[in-house]
């Protein structure tokens, strides 16, 4: 197939070879406070994208396996090397490991499947992608992150991801950087603009919309996509830009509820069940639909309504009393 699906990064803003922190993206979701109730442990995610280093400091403890689809390395499928950085920078945001030291990911006990659909120009055929998804559904993984796109709604695209949240996957997708900063137009990006996948936007660290974020009624959560630190090849980190970044955050999102999720409930949720276990956990920013959808998204908002309907019933008692 033509070869018109790239990563969607939308800005390299710096590297740097040693940090130690939380990166505030991580904070924003409110992730921390989720981690002594779990850390994801025993959720795959299958990421595609342009590879990994798998040798990252931060992130080889959290490599479950993974393959390559791409000519890259004649076409080796037992090498999926990041060669861009796109993908080990996705990756770190997932479930970079909480180590004391460099940095950790929303989910730092989940496990990284790596599916490189995504060559080292961060350019990749469609069939890469589909074949990706089949991959991903084969390991049985239990979410897809995919920080990739392009103009072209493709039928095979959309069946493949179709029968990913059939088989209970969910499947989330950034939005697209053709964003024009006018919550009146449409930019469509495909597979996020598929009804069946976790559509995300990017915000700022200050919860402002992202001005090249993509806006349409496909929306369905945002999520931090600016200077987003995370992990780069060679060890290394950097600090990117793009609803690239904001992906992982959701998918990492996703990992942490699902093991909050069914252990609440006593079973497996099913894909639309974990869905709606996730939008109930955003909070509205006071734009436009078409570019933020639910809202941001909140980890701890559940427990915050909790405590609050908790006061507020005691302070029922005491007034009756």
């Amino acid at each position: 197939m033509k070869r018109n699906v790239r990563v969607i990064p939308f800005e390299v803003l710096e590297e740097r070879d040693n940090v130690h922190e939380v990166p505030k993206g991580v904070e924003l979701v409110q992730a921390p406070a989720i981690w002594e109730q779990t850390m994801g442990k025993g959720v795959t995610v299958a990421v595609l994208d342009t590879g990994c280093d798998i040798s990252h400091p931060d992130l080889r403890d959290r490599i479950r396996g993974g393959i390559n689809f791409t000519d890259d390395d004649g076409g080796n499928a037992e090498r999926y090397m990041d060669y861009n950085g796109h993908g080990t920078h996705v990756a770190g945001t997932i479930a970079a490991s909480r180590n004391d030291s460099g940095v950790v990911g929303v989910a730092p006990e989940a496990d990284l499947l790596v599916v490189k659909v995504l060559d080292r120009y961060g350019s990749g055929q469609y069939d890469w992608i589909i074949r990706g998804i089949h991959y991903a559904i084969e390991q049985k993984a239990d979410i897809i992150s995919m920080s990739l796109g392009g103009p072209e709604d493709v039928p095979e695209l959309h069946a493949a991801i179709r029968k990913a949240v059939e088989s209970g996957i969910v499947v989330v997708c950034a939005a697209g950087n053709e964003g024009d900063g006018n919550e009146s137009t449409n930019e469509f990006d495909y597979p996020g603009s598929y009804n069946e996948v976790v559509s995300v936007g990017a915000i700022d660290l200050n919860r402002r919309s992202a001005d090249f974020s993509n806006s349409n009624n496909e929306i369905d959560l945002v999520a931090p996509g600016e200077q987003i630190l995370s992990t780069f090849p060679g060890g290394k980190y950097a600090t990117l830009s793009g609803t690239s970044m904001a992906t992982p955050h959701v998918a990492g999102a996703v990992a942490l509820i699902k093991v909050l999720a069914n252990r609440s409930f006593e079973r497996n949720l099913t894909e639309h069940e974990l869905y709606a276990q996730l939008i109930r956990r955003t909070v509205p920013l006071g734009t436009s639909p078409k570019l933020e959808g639910n809202g941001l998204v909140y980890l701890t908002l559940l427990d915050r309504l909790s405590h609050l309907f908790d006061a507020e019933f005691a302070a029922k008692v005491l007034r009756v009393s």
